[in-house]
């Protein structure tokens, strides 16, 4: 007796919830997601693109991977257009100054949309250049992420020169190139 009074009480329920569904609209053929394009936004408001946190991640893992093959203990760094670091790994072994450097390679590289070793080149000099602005790096390591305009950049430190380190950055961004078209 117990459980036909149980079920009354369930299909009583459920009966009262689908009468409180059909009046409110809230039905469960409405619960599939309503696909709605994006508002366009104002005018005054631009859109840029922006690396995916999984290709940012696939890069670095390749660099890092590279990096390890050589026998090299490297951390990798992967900002966005503002130099907002996206994505850190950090090798066994790897210096603690290798943190901050590729965070710095990574934005010279993506501010410039050029690898360091090329703007390193053209630094120097007795007066002021680009050297004095603030969070940049001018040594071999970063390279840029672009897909159309820059918008990323992968630094790699650690390594005894800029050329190894420029060589597992490049190997962090061939590990997305065809992502980026």
């Amino acid at each position: 007796m117990r459980s036909t009074t149980r079920n009354r009480a369930v299909v009583g329920t459920l009966v009262g919830l689908g009468i409180l569904g059909g009046a409110t609209g809230f039905t469960v053929a409405q619960a599939e997601p309503v696909h709605q394009q994006a508002p366009t936004p104002p005018a005054a408001v631009i859109q840029q693109p922006v690396l995916s946190i999984d290709a940012a991640t696939k890069a670095a893992q390749a660099a890092l991977d590279a990096a390890e093959t050589k026998g090299q203990r490297v951390t990798v760094s992967i900002v966005d257009r503002a130099g907002n670091e996206r994505v850190r790994l950090t090798g066994d072994g790897a210096g603690p100054q290798s943190g901050e450097s590729a965070k710095r390679k990574a934005f010279t590289a993506v501010a410039w949309n050029r690898a360091t070793s090329e703007l390193g080149k053209q630094a120097g000099g007795d007066g002021p250049s680009l050297r004095d602005i603030p969070g940049t790096l001018f040594l071999g390591g970063g390279v840029p992420v672009a897909a159309g305009t820059p918008i990323a950049g992968i630094g790699v430190a650690g390594a005894p020169s800029g050329d190894l380190d420029e060589e597992f950055a490049r190997a962090g961004l061939n590990a997305i190139q065809a992502e980026l078209r």
